[in-house]
């Protein structure tokens, strides 16, 4: 699954920053972009779910209107 390789390697990018020399405010700012793109892989991980749903379901509306 895609989304969980990806969490992994923002979790290791995480411990990675955690040991920089970073003042807490740049650390602070940089573990809120690595949430951000979680969430953004997250919901686009759900959101090709969803089409993949909905597209089994159209394929044979699409199909008999000859569009397929």
């Amino acid at each position: 699954m895609p989304h969980h390789k990806n969490h992994e390697k923002l979790e290791r990018i995480k411990e990675h920053i955690e040991n920089l020399k970073l003042s807490e405010e740049e650390k602070s700012s940089a573990f809120k972009r690595i949430e951000q793109w979680y969430q953004e892989d997250k919901a686009l991980s759900q959101l090709g779910a969803d089409l993949a749903k909905i597209s089994q379901k159209l394929h044979p509306i699409l199909e008999e209107l000859g569009l397929v």
